[in-house]
């Protein structure tokens, strides 16, 4: 779910009318326009309709592999096998032959640029065993993101009933995906080979043009079946301004691709980021009762920012960090530990939640012995 901005909601209860004055996707079904950073909806249109979301679907299975190999559960370098049952799907796919092995970096290339179906099943089958317990993961993870218009039934977006999702929850895993900026390294290229040392190497040409032709567009994914029409959710960076525009069901690549580039064009032209935190600034120190460490620094893993007019930047803006109190080992990574909120001047702009950046065992009885007596001795 994406997060609420309580001055945006007032701005726009009030009459100001944050979001733009003419219909910018009048021929979707459904579309938003959103800041990747805060999390700000700047325009929606039936942004909750559950809808077929095709190949759009293929950003919950990157989503999943990014995770994983942050997680160390998956190398880029590691080999993925393809089952004939991969090697079987139809639509668009990278033509794997049942056998054929190839790198996670290359399945993902397929994924990201060609939208292979085939190279979607076979990352599902690495990771999880199967398609389908792959999709219990996938839905599972919607789940955590608040994703309630959704349900996913395969991993790659092919026809089948019950397979849904909305503008809104495509941003949401959009955002998500984000978080991991090396996805740009692959959705962002617009030509690649694989297969690039054999006889035949395949040519790849990304599916999503605007990384071609609209300034600062690298991703995300396109989508297309007879049900669903043209989908595509689209992200671009200007400045430190970046951007996610969903549309769902237009009628042809090019209005799809109008539409969107009218949508980016507004935004970039109107807003603009001020900055909290960048990737990698420290936030502060986490107290943790009973841990193998004591002390827990919090630092930024992706930008911490509020959208505002161009002209109000920095006016009386302010962030204030409440970490919880008393946190006692072991502490996942990804644990809620706190919250920052952000200001301007005594009004509400956004909260996002702190979450600890890894894990911290429990100490063992010896060293909470040894802290102990420690302790004794230096008081006073």
């Amino acid at each position: 779910m994406l997060p609420s901005s309580a001055a945006w909601a007032q701005e726009v209860a009030k009459g100001k009318n944050a979001g733009p004055q003419t219909d910018l996707a009048a021929n979707a079904r459904s579309a938003i326009l959103i800041d990747a950073d805060s999390g700000t909806v700047i325009y929606e249109k039936n942004s909750h309709s559950a809808l077929p979301p095709a190949s759009i679907t293929k950003i919950m299975t990157m989503l999943l592999v990014m995770e994983a190999i942050d997680d160390g559960r998956l190398k880029l370098d590691d080999k993925v096998q393809t089952s004939e049952y991969a090697a079987s799907m139809g639509g668009s796919q990278i033509f794997l032959e049942p056998g054929e092995e190839m790198t996670v970096h290359d399945m993902m290339k397929g994924v990201a640029m060609a939208s292979g179906n085939d190279a979607s099943v076979a990352l599902a089958e690495k990771l999880a065993g199967s398609e389908a317990e792959f999709v219990k993961l996938m839905n599972q993870r919607a789940a955590e993101l608040g994703m309630n218009d959704t349900k996913f039934a395969n991993c790659n977006g092919l026809p089948l009933a019950g397979h849904v999702s909305s503008a809104h929850d495509i941003a949401a895993m959009s955002r998500e995906l984000l978080k991991h900026p090396e996805i740009t390294k692959y959705t962002g290229v617009y030509q690649d080979y694989l297969r690039k040392d054999t006889p035949k190497p395949f040519w790849l040409v990304n599916t999503n043009k605007l990384v071609r032709f609209y300034q600062g567009a690298d991703g995300l994914k396109t989508g297309f079946t007879s049900e669903a029409k043209f989908c595509l959710s689209a992200t671009a960076r200007r400045d430190n301004l970046r951007l996610i525009v969903v549309v769902m069901g237009e009628p042809n690549t090019k209005t799809r691709n109008a539409e969107v580039s009218k949508l980016f064009d507004y935004a970039f032209a109107q807003f603009t980021n001020v900055s909290i935190y960048k990737t990698g600034d420290t936030i502060g120190t986490l107290k943790v009762a009973k841990g193998a460490t004591e002390k827990l620094p919090i630092t930024a893993k992706h930008p911490y920012s509020v959208l505002v007019r161009k002209g109000e930047a920095g006016k009386n803006i302010r962030h204030e960090l409440k970490l919880e109190a008393k946190v006692t080992a072991p502490v996942k990574a990804g644990q809620r530990v706190g919250k920052l909120t952000v200001y301007k001047g005594n009004e509400m702009l956004t909260e996002f939640p702190i979450e600890a950046p890894s894990h911290v065992d429990r100490a063992g009885y010896w060293k909470l012995f040894k802290r102990s007596t420690g302790k004794l001795f230096l008081a006073d």
